[in-house]
């Protein structure tokens, strides 16, 4: 009887360290990847595209075997636009899912949160969407990076594109949150350095998420600007051109919004939109013309049903340095994968792109155009295009270093 329960003993033993080898492999055959964004409210009209842009390119990697071995999978968490929410979120995947990293989020104040618990924990995180250029500027560290254009890189290029303008007496109007703030100020600082003659008519405020902007719009039609500087972000800047086409503003002053010729804001206004609205975004599905963009859009048309926006764009991107990062890295470690992201390269479809060492930000081509009906599309897209390189309005290393040293 002795033997036979010692049998039984070393039996159990066994079989239970098998079945814990079993786990311990199966917990080391994938890579996690935590999402952290907003999925509920106007925002997911952009934050549905860069999961969707990230989604796609992980199913690349994948289906090429993974990295490393391992299959790349995601967790996904809905902050629900809330700072707060979107730091609690981060911490149960990172503490209780034992995530490898996170991405997200488009709420600035929920990527700084989340990019502070990152330094902390010493774990990267990749932000796909927010635009605070805090983000890699004055608050930037060695777990944070950047895939998408910010505040600071929007009023350099922007104020690029304005300053070959003849344009002189301007009117600013926007949101009333960080972002369009941020953004009015990028543009209008850079815009006065580079021509000094222009003037500011004055200003209007909405808040965000306003659908009425008659109010906001009537006192620029009335002080008769040169142009109009518009600063929304999300679907706000959705609201802006429905308002416009309604008041027939673009037929009597000129207007320039970020993300005007996006897809993205374009697409839910089908053929409605106004014609002749000065627009930019860092990733337009037709533009360029290469065969590297063409195959991306396809692919995300064959997939989703639609074309890819500038989100779709960052989110892709985000996935595809994730892969190569850690195929350079050799192996699933934060430190290491931090150091391969530095200076890494990577073919996108607009072409090859650098995050940059210095400040972990992508190095993103800026495209300038003004919205205009083209035959084969049922909603607008950008025409005229001008490409402003990222090497021509990026912040220097040393402006972001001494940005970070508390200096202006």
């Amino acid at each position: 009887m002795k033997n036979f329960l010692l049998c039984i003993t070393a039996l159990v033993a066994f079989f239970a360290c098998i079945l814990g080898h079993a786990l311990s492999v199966s917990a080391e055959d994938v890579i996690k990847v935590g999402v952290v964004d907003t999925y509920t409210g106007p925002a997911t009209t952009y934050t549905e595209d860069v999961l969707d842009g990230f989604k796609l390119a992980i199913n690349q990697v994948n289906a090429r075997g993974g990295v490393l071995g391992r299959k790349i999978v995601f967790l996904i968490r809905d902050d629900k636009f809330k700072p707060d929410i979107a730091l609690e979120m981060t911490k149960d995947l990172v503490m209780r899912e034992k995530v490898d990293l996170i991405i997200g989020s488009t709420n600035s104040g929920g990527a700084l949160a989340m990019s502070d618990f990152a330094r902390k924990e010493k774990i990267p995180f990749i932000v796909t969407d927010a635009k605070s250029d805090k983000i890699t500027g004055e608050k930037g560290h060695r777990y944070v990076f950047n895939t998408n254009e910010n505040t600071m890189m929007i009023g350099k290029a922007t104020a690029l594109a304005l300053s070959k303008k003849p344009y002189v007496k301007y009117w600013i109007m926007g949101e009333d949150y960080e972002f369009g703030h941020a953004c009015a100020d990028g543009i209008w600082n850079n815009l006065k350095a580079l021509r000094p003659d222009v003037q500011l008519l004055g200003q209007s405020w909405r808040k965000v998420g306003e659908t009425d902007l008659a109010p906001y719009i009537t006192p620029a039609m009335n002080a008769r600007p040169d142009c109009i500087i518009s600063a929304a972000g999300g679907g706000g800047v959705v609201n802006f051109l429905k308002a416009v086409k309604a008041m027939g503003l673009e037929k009597r002053i000129p207007i320039y919004q970020h993300y005007a010729t996006d897809t993205i804001a374009l697409r839910p206004l089908g053929l409605d939109a106004p014609e002749g609205i000065m627009g930019s975004a860092s990733y337009e599905f037709y533009y360029p013309n290469i065969a590297e963009n063409k195959a991306f859009s396809d692919e995300f048309m064959k997939t989703y049903k639609r074309y890819p926006g500038s989100t779709a764009f960052y989110g892709y991107v985000a996935g595809t340095l994730i892969a190569k990062a850690y195929q350079k890295a050799g192996k699933v470690d934060p430190e290491r994968f931090i150091d391969a992201m530095e200076g890494l390269v990577v073919d996108t479809p607009v072409g090859k792109l650098q995050m940059r060492a210095c400040d972990h930000q992508l190095i993103l081509p800026m495209y300038y155009g003004v919205t205009k009906k083209v035959a084969g599309y049922n909603f607008l897209i950008g025409s005229d295009m001008v490409t402003i390189p990222g090497k021509d309005y990026l912040p220097t290393c040393e402006q972001i270093m001494k940005l970070r040293a508390g200096g202006k």
